[in-house]
């Protein structure tokens, strides 16, 4: 079986930018932002944790280092999900 016959692109995902403001990550062809006033628990973490995200399912993202897990669905409407850290 070759590489291209697997055809799940779970797994290319990574955090492009960091910013006063919040965390770009790009996933496949999709630009996500994520400010801080709706990720908080980016805010204060160590760039290297912010960095070390996964993809261990299509939309399904994971920093395992700050025990976060967030979907498509989460990052594009927040608002649909209120509760966050204090």
């Amino acid at each position: 079986m070759s590489l291209n016959t697997l055809g799940n692109d779970a797994g290319t995902v990574e955090v492009t930018n960091i910013s006063n403001h919040g965390v770009w990550l790009l996933a496949g062809d999709s630009e996500m932002f994520m400010p801080y006033e709706d990720f908080p628990w980016f805010r204060d973490a160590p760039v290297g944790k912010i960095l070390n995200v996964e993809e261990p399912a299509a939309g399904h993202y994971y920093w395992p280092e700050l025990d976060i897990d967030l979907s498509d669905e989460i990052i594009e409407h927040p608002e649909r999900y209120p509760l966050k850290m204090q």
